[in-house]
């Protein structure tokens, strides 16, 4: 490998949704080689043909291109290396370093029920090892580990960590129905796209010794390897769909912005000094500077809200007025007022249009259980009085509104809230809004009294 030059991989299986721990492995490898001015590949790892799907692939794309991670060269699909991963088997075979097995599934079976019952560790036993059989219908290919010494090697993030080569098996690289392995293929690839660092999960760990030893056997030298802790729930419990979504394209249905969570993803296990915010560029440069925790991190749906916040707050509304899924949002005045006025209330681009709603239509239907809560007795009479009130108001403005509202409340000797909760009801539908002057204004007078007369008919 020209440890010149940073070439990393993310290498999915296309069985399912890109989830928050596969996408976070791919944005640390992308941050190495870009902060070490490298290549990051895309490999799709698609030889399981029955689980393996193009919706799948089509969904990792296009939450790559979401996220803004765009990978150098074109995706490498693993199934059309076939041939060369069988080709590199034989030559592992034809050099003494893999050797044929016909070893029945009954009697490794029993092998393994055999060694358990020992209390050791499962592993095959190497009956063919030096048997020199030939290939059949019935055979696989293993690969011939060495029996002595160790594999030792330095992480980028958990630093040495050394296998002893006789706690290793004689793996399996090709099935007896001619299928090339995991170990095999991952090892061929990383080869042949002159990968120099492979970055991925920890639950790889174990895999590492074996595909360190087949470079060795194939007399070439391996990546340098890191391996990034997994990440749990807020339970301590490795993540699931019980904590939430899982899956990035769910996390943009939600309306959370990409740069909002790849700058969550990047902190979630990297850090720079206290610092929380951080632009892409600023990834980029100081990705090299910053630490990789070696602990697992643990994910908080808040934390990421926080963050998505900070990012719509910042957004000027030229900006942020194209990304809201809404049909009535305009870039106009009335809808930069909509936005300005509801914006603290915001934590997601969808939260923009659903708190926006009553602003570009009147509430035509009222729960049940919020009538109840806002209609009391002589609630009725008071409403219609306040109308009378707010429909002679010479200036609306909500200063001048809420001073209405004030007096009014003081002369009848009611509590606000007696008044209030049922004109935030009439106008919006709701029980929660904005400051209900403020809502009024944005409104016109025209549209607020003809709200209170409709609700005062549905109440």
């Amino acid at each position: 490998m020209n440890d010149s030059l940073v070439r990393t991989r993310f290498a999915p299986s296309p069985t399912g949704l890109l989830h928050i721990g596969g996408a976070r492995t791919a944005l640390f490898a992308w941050l190495y080689a870009k902060t070490n001015s490298g290549s990051c590949l895309l490999r799709i790892e698609d030889t399981d043909k029955e689980r393996s799907k193009q919706e799948f692939t089509d969904e990792i794309i296009n939450s790559f291109n979401w996220m803004g991670v765009n990978f150098d060269e074109d995706v490498v699909y693993q199934s059309k290396n076939h041939d060369r991963h069988l080709s590199v088997a034989k030559e592992l075979l034809k050099s003494g370093k893999a050797y044929v097995c016909d070893c029945s599934k009954e009697r490794l079976d029993r092998l393994r029920k055999e060694q358990q019952e020992q209390g050791l560790n499962p592993k095959y036993d190497g009956k063919c090892r030096d048997l020199s059989l030939s290939e059949s219908d019935n055979t696989v290919i293993r690969f011939k580990n060495p029996e002595n010494g160790s594999v030792i090697f330095q992480d980028l993030i958990k630093g040495e960590i050394e296998f002893r080569n006789e706690e290793m098996d004689d793996f399996i690289i090709v099935r007896s129905d001619g299928a090339p392995t995991y170990n095999l293929c991952v090892v061929v690839d990383d080869l042949d796209m002159q990968i120099s660092h492979v970055i991925r999960g920890d639950d790889h760990i174990n895999n590492t010794p074996k595909q360190i030893n087949v470079f060795k056997a194939l007399k070439v030298e391996s990546p340098t390897y890191g391996h990034v802790p997994m990440i749990l729930g807020e339970d301590g419990k490795r993540m699931s769909k019980r904590h939430g979504a899982v899956g990035v394209s769910e996390y943009r249905d939600m309306g959370i912005l990409p740069q909002a969570f790849m700058n969550y993803l990047a902190r979630l296990g990297w850090s720079l000094g206290d610092q929380e915010i951080f632009t892409s560029d600023e990834l980029v440069n100081n990705f090299s500077s910053g630490n990789l925790n070696t602990a697992p991190a643990s994910f908080s749906l808040d934390k990421l809200t926080w963050y998505n916040k900070e990012y719509l707050n910042a957004m000027e509304f030229n900006d942020l007025v194209d990304l809201i899924p809404s049909e009535h949002i305009k870039n106009d005045q009335y809808s930069k007022n909509v936005i300005e006025l509801i914006r603290d209330r915001c934590n997601s681009l969808n939260d923009f249009s659903t708190e926006s709603q009553y602003f570009y239509n009147k509430p035509e239907v009222f729960r049940e259980e919020d009538k109840n809560k806002a209609i009391k007795e002589n609630t009725l009479n008071l409403l219609s009085s306040l109308s009378e009130r707010l429909s002679d108001l010479a200036e609306w403005k909500s200063d001048s509104i809420q001073e209405e509202i004030k007096v009014f409340v003081e002369e009848q000797e009611i509590g606000f809230a007696k008044i209030g909760i049922p004109l935030r009801l009439s106008l919006t539908g709701s029980l929660n809004s904005p400051s209900i002057d403020k809502v009024c204004e944005l409104l016109g007078k025209e549209e607020v009294i003809e709200r209170i007369d409709f609700a005062l008919k549905s109440f």
